[in-house]
């Protein structure tokens, strides 16, 4: 009978305990919440730019779905990330000092410096912030927990110009060659100059807006989650990572020998109707089927069980209890 009453006791102080830390970490998350939301009013302006810019560009569609994709993360990591937290005034006030450091620099060069490089100075500066809340409210080990999803929030940094039309050209560039390549695989006559394909009915041009660039990103979105919890081996990782880049390339050369053959061989109108135009779904889900194979291959030697484990041991408690012209655009 006192063995009894001491294992209530025991049980009855747990959940005490439990109580008060579950207690202690909705604060903390509402306390980081609300640093956020301070954080994007002192913002306003960059956060305003950004949505316009979301909502008028195509090769940007993707910036204002970060913040909802990493709060989804945030949730299914959360029971790892809270695990044993202490508040960091000294990490959360470097990751301050940096964003001050990048607001000072953007205005300080706010002249000299091009609109959208100032932008992506101000969105860099806000989401350094909102990581130094982060550090601040749950402290070093649970932003270390917290890694991925914190570095997956700078995918809503717009590029700069220069460095997108960088990504642009590579991408044309790889999209040309794997066309020329299925052009000989298939025996189709085309002469190539640079970007352009001579065929006997027809030439083409592989421009800038065909370059998959809103394809390959939403892939690298989608891929990055993928190795984060598919994989534990960082070579494994890069891999797949490059894979899924090099899929994403040969999915649109694919797209425009398709669109190619079907206007020399069945009705012009392909290059410029629908498929062109709206098509892109398609064989951006053709791209994920080529992916699946290379998943599997890489999942061999992955140890189920101990991803269960890992995933187990995360929700325990801690010890500590804490237009048409003569050459079309495909």
């Amino acid at each position: 009978m006192q063995q009894l009453l001491c294992w209530k006791s025991r049980f009855r102080d747990s959940w005490a305990m439990s109580d008060k830390r579950k207690a202690s970490t909705s604060r903390r998350w509402l306390l980081f919440g609300g640093w956020v939301l301070l954080c994007s009013l002192l913002f306003l302006r960059p956060l305003t730019s950004l949505v316009r810019l979301s909502l008028t560009q195509d090769d940007m569609s993707h910036l204002m779905v970060m913040p909802f994709l990493v709060a989804g993360l945030l949730f299914i990591e959360r029971h790892s990330i809270v695990r044993s937290f202490c508040p960091d005034i000294a990490l959360g006030s470097l990751f301050v000092v940096l964003a001050l450091g990048l607001v000072a620099t953007a205005r300080i060069h706010g002249g000299s410096l091009l609109s959208d490089l100032q932008l992506s100075l101000d969105i860099l500066a806000l989401l350094v912030l909102c990581i130094a809340g982060f550090a601040l409210f749950f402290g070093r080990t649970a932003t270390r927990a917290a890694c991925f999803p914190l570095l997956y929030l700078f995918l809503m940094v717009p590029p700069p110009d220069f460095l997108l039309y960088r990504v642009i050209y590579l991408l044309q560039a790889g999209s040309a060659d794997i066309t020329g390549a299925l052009f000989d695989l298939l025996r189709v006559p085309a002469l190539r100059q640079g970007f352009v394909f001579h065929l006997p009915q027809l030439s083409i041009a592989v421009e800038k807006e065909c370059s998959g660039i809103r394809s390959s990103m939403a892939l690298l979105i989608l891929a990055l989650p993928v190795v984060h919890f598919g994989f534990r081996r960082l070579w494994k990782k890069v891999a797949f990572l490059v894979c899924a880049m090099l899929v994403m390339i040969v999915k649109n050369g694919i797209r425009i020998v398709t669109l190619t053959l079907l206007a020399m061989y069945v009705d012009p109108s392909f290059l410029f109707g629908k498929l062109h135009r709206q098509g892109g779904i398609v064989f951006f889900l053709l791209g994920l089927l080529l992916l699946v194979p290379i998943y599997l291959a890489l999942q061999v030697g992955e140890s189920p069980s101990q991803l269960v484990d890992s995933t187990a041991d995360n929700n325990l408690p801690s010890r500590d209890g804490s237009q048409p012209a003569e050459i079309a655009q495909v």
